[in-house]
């Protein structure tokens, strides 16, 4: 018997209302997030990653400007269902979530201390003492020094990569069954983004969380991923183990993303590969495969039938009309 997966989105519709009219930001996404699993969602900036994250939480102002269609189930209860005050209980204690930007997210007037102990004190049945002990801990966990220290400072006396590690320390303060982390790495240079990569997945391993990581760095995602959703503007576009989107890339964004990564060892007087164009704007979404206007392989076809996301192999989908061809061409099978 299969086990149920900690998180199920099926048909996920996020639509704004705006003064041009509605417009869909995540159109019709399926994935799943199982126990234990680090599934990483891939793709340029406007390609929907964030949104989706936010949707998960239901961040989204609901009243004035944002609506959901489908369902979210997170260990089988749909969120979407569930009123304000029963989604307040699960954020940050069931699921929790690191932001891209720690210092629009830390409040600059409180302690990092008071910051960690409020989500504690919020969801778990201990003394304000008890809360500041953890807080203290959880630091500690995160690798910032002399955190008995750290814990009476505010943000900004803390490096940028001190405030990443103190926003993980308050996601991960009650122990989430569900990380979701959007662009944690992306302001940090490269020596804290390994660290962060390493704590995420250390954490992972010891607490079998399951982690939704979102980045437009593929690097990270062969790293850290187990599986991979490449998302464009609002649709899922190829969905993969790691293994398989690494070694054999189906949908032709997919594989301008791989050609984009530079190599050490390749040519430095060659200029890196760069996908031609812009992802189009949500109120001029193509009529027929979202990626035509920028697609080497695209014709009459693509340009008026959106493709179904369908699976090609076991384990990997896709959404393009020509994938077998695309495969066939580079195995020098296709006349």
């Amino acid at each position: 018997m299969q086990e149920q997966p900690l998180l199920d989105v099926k048909e996920l519709k996020t639509h704004f209302h705006t003064e041009r009219g509605r417009m869909t930001a995540v159109d019709g996404i399926s994935f799943q997030v199982n126990v234990g699993e680090i599934v990483g969602v891939v793709g340029e900036s406007g390609c929907g990653k964030s949104v989706t994250s936010q949707s998960i939480l239901r961040l989204l102002d609901e009243k004035n400007t944002a609506a959901y269609e489908g369902e979210i189930l997170f260990k089988g209860t749909n969120l979407l269902k569930l009123s304000d005050s029963e989604m307040r209980n699960i954020r940050g204690n069931d699921i929790a979530m690191i932001f891209q930007d720690p210092l629009s997210s830390l409040n600059p007037v409180y302690t990092i201390g008071y910051q960690i102990a409020e989500t504690i004190l919020l969801h778990q049945d201990v003394s304000k003492k008890e809360a500041y002990a953890r807080a203290v801990e959880m630091l500690r966990i995160t690798g910032i020094p002399a955190p008995e220290k750290r814990v009476n400072e505010f943000p900004h006396q803390l490096s940028g990569g001190m405030q990443q590690r103190v926003m993980i320390a308050i996601a991960l303060s009650c122990l989430p069954q569900l990380l979701i982390a959007d662009e944690p790495t992306t302001a940090l240079d490269v020596t804290i983004q390994a660290q962060i990569i390493e704590l995420i997945e250390e954490l992972n391993r010891k607490h079998g969380m399951g982690v939704l990581f979102i980045t437009h760095d593929l690097g990270v995602v062969a790293e850290l991923c187990t599986r991979v959703v490449v998302m464009y503007l609002g649709q899922i576009v190829e969905e993969a183990t790691v293994e398989d989107l690494f070694t054999q890339p189906l949908h032709p964004y997919t594989k301008g993303l791989m050609k984009s990564i530079p190599h050490l060892d390749g040519d430095k007087s060659e200029k890196l590969h760069v996908i031609k164009g812009m992802v189009p704007t949500l109120n001029n979404v193509p009529k027929g495969c979202r990626f035509a206007p920028r697609c080497l392989y695209a014709d009459e076809l693509c340009l008026e039938k959106a493709p179904d996301l369908t699976e090609y192999r076991k384990g990997q989908k896709v959404r393009c009309w020509h994938a077998e061809r695309i495969v066939l061409e580079e195995e020098g099978q296709y006349a």
